[in-house]
């Protein structure tokens, strides 16, 4: 593993994240964008899921998933790591099998450039 997920936790790198890129597909959207003050060794993502989409244990569900899958993304995948990432999660990220989860979330993270 190259290195350790590390979770944002200011205010104005979410608001400063919003402004990036961003990539839609049926289960999340990942905003992207590089910070100035980021350490290049972690991986910098946060997941959210918003209260509309269930009670705390679905939504803590949802986040140990996306938590997994990113995990497996950095030991198969070359994730970008000067970038840091936002991941909202949608409505039907719980009803949806975690291996087509885990597939679409690999192929947008390697489109990403």
């Amino acid at each position: 593993m190259r290195g350790k997920i590390s979770s944002l936790s200011k205010n104005e790198d979410f608001k400063f994240l919003l402004n990036g890129k961003k990539i839609n597909n049926k289960y999340l959207t990942i905003f992207f964008k590089k910070l100035s003050n980021k350490n290049n060794k972690n991986l910098n993502i946060s997941f959210v899921a918003q209260k509309k989409i269930g009670n705390a244990v679905k939504r803590n569900k949802i986040k140990r998933r996306l938590r997994n899958i990113m995990k497996d993304a950095l030991k198969k995948i070359n994730i970008k790591m000067e970038y840091s990432y936002l991941i909202i999660s949608k409505r039907n990220v719980f009803d949806g099998k975690f291996s087509d989860i885990k597939e679409t979330v690999l192929k947008d993270f390697k489109n990403i450039k």
